[in-house]
């Protein structure tokens, strides 16, 4: 199945993110806290924590660093709790934005989270206003010149849902949520390591905008990421 053209993007994001790895290593302790609290400290019965840890280690986390923070969150330590909490939006040229966040102060987040929106071209939606145009889905993501034939067969042998070649030559693998770490696996076990990989919400059409658009919408995209509390940001715009 073919796709739309998304490889730029990524690297475009992963290369605002190494700009702001002190950040990333904030939101991934926070993700590591939630995920051993609510499940446990054994990465091999919580999928949750084993996603985060990966994502740390991803990010050159310490292994040090983690365990520690795996330590504190299941010993009940004294600390914040954080809530999740989700928000929906719109961004330049109705854009669909969901922003995923972990805060201890419900009021502070919300008043933030609307600032942002408002004072960069966005506005604040109600829940369910965008979320139904984007799939939740697990997401591997092959870049171009990856073999195709070797990723379609291992995908869907091991139970992927969909194996997609987008425009520009990388190759989406995508999964039911529960079936995501058996194709990774399966994936892995033949030599096929993916860019990206994760548990992700996926837009199922995505919004072209104009090199002026495009710009105003990366600057909201910025302060939303600039955020202290802001976990995760999904889009549909083709940056």
């Amino acid at each position: 199945m073919a796709g739309h053209s998304k490889w730029a993007n990524i690297q475009h994001r992963k290369g605002r993110q190494d700009e702001k790895r002190g950040k990333i290593w904030t939101r991934i302790i926070r993700e590591i806290t939630v995920a051993a609290r609510a499940g446990g400290g054994d990465l091999g019965i919580n999928p949750r924590l084993r996603l985060a840890v990966e994502k740390a280690k991803g990010a050159n986390m310490p292994a040090e660093r983690i365990k520690y923070n795996i330590d504190k969150a299941t010993g009940n330590a004294e600390g914040v709790s954080y809530e999740e909490i989700r928000y929906e939006g719109y961004g330049i040229g109705g854009v669909a934005i969901m922003v995923d966040t972990m805060t201890d102060n419900r009021v502070r987040t919300v008043a933030e989270m609307r600032h942002a929106f408002n004072r960069n071209g966005g506005i604040m939606g109600t829940e369910g206003s965008v979320v139904f145009q984007f799939k939740h889905c697990g997401q591997l993501i092959y870049a171009p010149g990856s073999s195709e034939d070797k990723i379609v067969e291992v995908a869907l042998d091991s139970g992927a849902e969909d194996v997609i070649t987008d425009d520009d030559g990388a190759i989406e693998v995508l999964t039911a949520p529960a079936d995501f770490e058996a194709v990774k696996a399966a994936l892995e076990a033949a030599g096929l390591v993916a860019e990206v990989a994760g548990i992700t919400m996926r837009p199922e059409n995505t919004v072209e905008l104009s090199a002026e658009d495009a710009e105003r919408m990366q600057k909201l995209l910025d302060v939303l990421e600039d955020l202290d509390d802001a976990q995760e940001i999904y889009h549909n715009a083709a940056l």
